[in-house]
């Protein structure tokens, strides 16, 4: 297994740190739980970094850090939505999207093909983890307005990433049959 598979799956395996000390009402659990979020988004950066600087792209890993941030960011959102402090609309917009982009992943590797994050994925992931973080640190708290434009800006970059996933791979769904059954 590769250096940046092993980081990737070192940033699942953190998420249940992250939600048990973000689930803990105290101060210093909160602010763990910034650190721990913090660390393993920080950890998608290095594993890509790593994997192309060093050549350990592999299939396995393109398939696996983008779940690895899906995971990392519904935990977040559910434990926001769980505390009022997200709304559910936002998150079931983001989470749509994610459906539908693994859902087409998936079509696309049954005929060999591997959908590759876009620029637009990096976008929508990059201010998903700003806005959690604002979240996390308690911003919220401090400026009200921070909640409803975090919801904006978070499930619009992911109606808009996915739209573009769509469109640029929409030829491995077309008609709904495989490039294998025809």
């Amino acid at each position: 297994m590769t250096t940046a598979n092993k980081i990737t799956l070192a940033r699942i395996a953190l998420i249940p740190v992250f939600m048990v000390l973000a689930s803990m009402r105290q101060t210093w659990a909160s602010w763990a739980a910034f650190a721990v979020f913090a660390a393993a988004g920080l950890t998608d950066g290095l594993d890509g970094y790593i994997a192309r600087r060093y050549n350990q792209v592999s299939d396995f890993g393109k398939f696996v850090d983008p779940l690895a941030d899906k995971l990392l960011v519904f935990a977040a959102l559910l434990l926001f939505v769980a505390d009022g402090r997200m709304p559910v609309w936002s998150c079931m917009l983001i989470l749509a999207r994610e459906l539908v982009v693994s859902s087409l992943r998936m079509v696309a590797a049954v005929q060999g093909v591997v959908i590759q994050a876009s620029v637009w994925g990096k976008i929508k992931t990059f201010s998903q983890m700003v806005c959690i973080l604002l979240l996390l640190a308690g911003f919220d708290r401090l400026f009200g307005w921070i909640v409803p434009v975090c919801a904006w800006v978070m499930a619009l970059t992911a109606v808009i990433s996915g739209a573009i996933y769509i469109r640029d791979n929409f030829a491995v769904v077309r008609d709904g049959v495989s490039a294998k059954e025809k």
